[in-house]
């Protein structure tokens, strides 16, 4: 996090790239993702994968994921038509203190206390896990269809922390929605054109 924007749609052709829209800061994508890697017990900015790892131990159709989704939904994040999101800051604190979310908060909202780094992994945590992981696939695919239906582009480049979800990654390739998707150095090394997204 290192500007305002949080992530930007932009379509990019021969060496200039130009800017469509932007998602600012406190509301983003990898905040959240972030969020639930803290309150897993993973190191923020490093464990992420480890979240992402986790996921698929989660039961789909089970009580928890399915309670936890809904409380992401209905608490957590507001994602609209296009993929972009809004993140009801009172159960965050990245933007005013030291920590991701307001732990006890959280753990009212979840029945389900943080768990602290290297302590037990319970079948309570795959869960969460698995639901975050199927909100940010969720995210993910509605920016990038929004993209190319504003773009009309064959090629996408994705690009920044979330982008780095391969599991999602591999969601959006299995929606066919560009003819080719590409790491962004790969992208513009090339010169190719279509549509950018950076989380």
């Amino acid at each position: 996090m290192g500007e305002w924007a949080t992530a930007s749609l932009s379509v990019g052709e021969k060496n200039s790239i130009k800017i469509l829209k932007e998602l600012r800061f406190p509301h983003s994508l990898g905040l959240l993702y972030s969020a639930f890697t803290y309150y897993l017990g993973f190191k923020v900015n490093s464990g992420e994968y480890k979240l992402m790892g986790l996921a698929p131990y989660g039961i789909p159709d089970s009580d928890n994921v399915k309670k936890y989704y809904r409380l992401i939904k209905d608490h957590l994040v507001d994602i609209r038509e296009d993929g972009s999101i809004w993140l009801n800051q009172q159960y965050f604190s990245y933007s005013t203190g030291l920590r991701m979310v307001n732990d006890k908060k959280w753990e009212k909202l979840f029945g389900l206390g943080r768990r602290l780094p290297e302590s037990e992994i319970q079948q309570q945590h795959c869960d969460m896990a698995y639901a975050i992981q199927q909100i940010t696939e969720e995210i993910m695919t509605a920016m990038v269809k929004h993209i190319r239906e504003i773009t009309d582009a064959d090629s996408l480049c994705l690009a920044g922390g979330v982008a780095l979800n391969c599991v999602a990654n591999g969601k959006i390739l299995q929606e066919n929605i560009f003819k080719n998707i590409y790491p962004a150095l790969d992208f513009l090394h090339n010169g190719l054109i279509g549509g950018l997204y950076r989380f």
